[in-house]
Formats: C-alpha cells, structure tokens, sequence
C-alpha cells in the first residue's frame, strides 16, 4: 500500500514537491514568494500572466531525470498492482515510467528506439506526454520551469529557455513562442494491465542520482480529494468529480471526454468528434483513441483482450491490434490507425484548458 508525506509544520495551500536539495528526503517546498512579473520579466506569453503560478522550489528545483535506468519488468519488486505507468513503444522498443517516480521528477529525457524523447507527467494534473526532444530544429533537452499555469506544468526548453505549457501543448514564451511539440504515442494504466501486457519491457527504476522516497507520494491525498488544490485553476466545472481521471480527446482547442466507467468489462466505440471518426478502445484500466480513415472506417472491430499476445481487440478480417493500434497478428501485420491528440487527466484540468468539454455518453 502506497504511503503518504503528511505536513503537520505547513500551511494545506502549500506545495508539495521536490527541492533542488538531493538530501530532503521529503523535498516538500511552498510555493515561492517572487513576484509573477519578476519572473516573466515583461515578455510576450500566450497565456495570461497573471495567471501563472510560481510553483515554488524554482527552475530546476524538481530535477528531471536525465540519465534513465531501467529495471525488466520480470524483475521489478518496487511497484504495486494499482501503482500507475506511463507506457510508450517506439521503433520496437517497450518502456514505461511509474508515477511513484514520475512524481518527484516529472519529466525524464530519454531515448526510446533511439530517437530522443522527453517524458513529461504533471502530477497536480494527472497528465502525461512524450514527444520529441527537439526545440528549434535541434536536439535539446526539457526541465521543469517551476511555474504552472491552471495548475499545470510549464516545462523549458534547454536549447533557448522558451517555456511549453504541458497540457497547452504549445510553446508559451521566448523565442521558440507558438511552436507545437511533435507528439508519441502514450498509454496510462495500472502496473498489472501494462505488465501483463508486455512483460518483456523496460521500467524507469529508481536509480536516478537523487534520494527521493519513491512510493511515498508528496502530494498526500492530492488524487483523491475533490476538495483539495494547491493551485485552484481559473475555470472549474462541477459536471464531474475533480479529480475524477478521464480519457480525452483533443482537437484544437475542444476535447471530448470519456469516462473509464463507459468501458467497464471492454468496449469499442466508435465516434466522431469534430467531423472526424475515431475507433476508442479499452476497459475500466486502459483506453485508446485512433482516428479511423477511409481504408478502416467500415471494419467491424471486437474487444478482445489476450494479455499474453498484447491484444485488445481484433477485427473481423482476423486481424488482432494492440492498444497502440498496430496490428501485431494476421493479414494486416505491420499495419497501424491513426493517433489522435489524447491525454489521460483530471477532469478539472480538462475543463480548463479546453471549457466545456463534450462528454461521451
């Protein structure tokens, strides 16, 4: 059972997170005390300024992870069932990276199937992405900037300190302003799916050059009290629990939102969204979201999850896809659907990034 950091010394408005000081075991730090327009110093940004949050332990002071080891998923001993991965398969090459770690860290720069790729997850959010370590045409690496926008993380870039909004999915400010990340494909889901899943791949361990107190949260009971923010974002909606998690759609700047309890026991849906047509697959663990074209918009398709193939659903060619979309059995091997712009979220931070979501039913 995961276990929990508890401030009996702090104000509850405080947060909770990591501190550039590799000794503080509980790297608990308050939100800092510099003035938001000392920070952005004048610049143009593309979000209101006086709407970003200083997060506290400064830029850098949640140190990313940037010389990764990994552990075989056959071997891993650190993780419970129900502990959360963020998974990502790129070029053959199977990885994924647990909260429990993600969550002292945030973003991890890697290389998967040997492209270069930053890992980034917001834990006040509950959101996760990957995409290409490039800014400005080049190789770079991403760190935590210390500040937040609708509570949300702010990554820079180290090539030319332009500052992304995570959740955005846009560069925000500097030189690089208006620029859009070149996205990979992810999976959220518990340690037990994604493990049985793929049982050969390789786990972010806990050998990361700092001293944390992986399997401790430093959030306490942040992902499961609806009534608790460190930062409030500006917009709220009460249509659904705050930090109730669900799949997400992105399009521009509308998402449509599906709840996990819509796919209870396995299910294939397909939607439209937009004037486009998506195939969303998954159960009460694990969902994704493909946009359908022309060549697979009549194929009948069927939940049916077989853990030691990889398979969540098949097709009534006798096709057998994984969760990422790619068939990896019968006359379409090697074949992929299109990816979407999705995210895994709180329901909060959907909502205010992109207001007034539709919602599946």
């Amino acid at each position: 059972m995961r276990k929990y950091v508890l401030s009996l010394f702090l104000p509850l408005t405080i947060l909770a997170c990591s501190t550039s000081n590799d000794n503080d075991q509980n790297g608990i730090g308050g939100p800092g005390s510099t003035p938001i327009d000392e920070i952005t110093d004048g610049d143009t940004w593309l979000i209101p300024i006086n709407e970003i949050r200083d997060g506290g332990p400064g830029k850098d002071g949640i140190p990313s992870v940037d010389n990764p080891n990994f552990t075989n998923a056959n071997n891993v001993d650190f993780l419970d069932d129900n502990d959360l991965v963020i998974g990502i398969i790129n070029n053959n090459e199977v990885k994924a990276y647990p909260h429990i770690i993600m969550d002292w860290h945030e973003i991890s720069n890697d290389q998967v199937g040997n492209d270069f790729v930053t890992i980034n997850y917001c834990p006040l959010t509950g959101t996760a992405f990957a995409w290409e370590s490039i800014a400005n045409g080049i190789r770079s690496s991403f760190g935590v900037s210390g500040l937040l926008y609708n509570a949300n993380l702010i990554l820079y870039d180290r090539n030319t300190d332009s500052n992304w909004s995570q959740l955005g999915l846009e560069c925000v400010n500097g030189e690089l302003i208006s620029a859009k990340p070149i996205l990979l494909d992810v999976v959220e889901t518990d340690w037990k799916t994604w493990r049985a899943l793929y049982p050969d791949s390789k786990i972010l361990n806990r050998q990361t050059g700092f001293s944390r107190n992986y399997g401790t949260s430093p959030y306490g009971d942040y992902a499961t009290n609806n009534n608790r923010f460190i930062f409030r974002p500006n917009i709220t909606n009460p249509i659904l629990p705050n930090k109730e998690r669900v799949y997400c759609i992105i399009d521009n700047n509308t998402s449509k939102v599906y709840q996990f309890s819509s796919f209870a026991g396995g299910k294939v849906i397909k939607d439209s969204f937009n004037d486009k047509d998506y195939l969303i697959v998954g159960n009460e663990s694990i969902i994704n979201a493909f946009e359908l074209s022309s060549e697979y918009f009549d194929t009948n398709f069927q939940y049916e999850y077989k853990n030691e193939e990889g398979t969540i659903f098949t097709d009534d060619s006798g096709n057998a896809w994984s969760i990422f979309g790619e068939v990896i059995s019968g006359p379409n091997t090697g074949e992929s659907l299109g990816k979407t712009k999705s995210v895994v979220s709180y329901w909060f931070a959907i909502a205010a990034f992109y207001p007034n979501p539709e919602i599946y039913s």
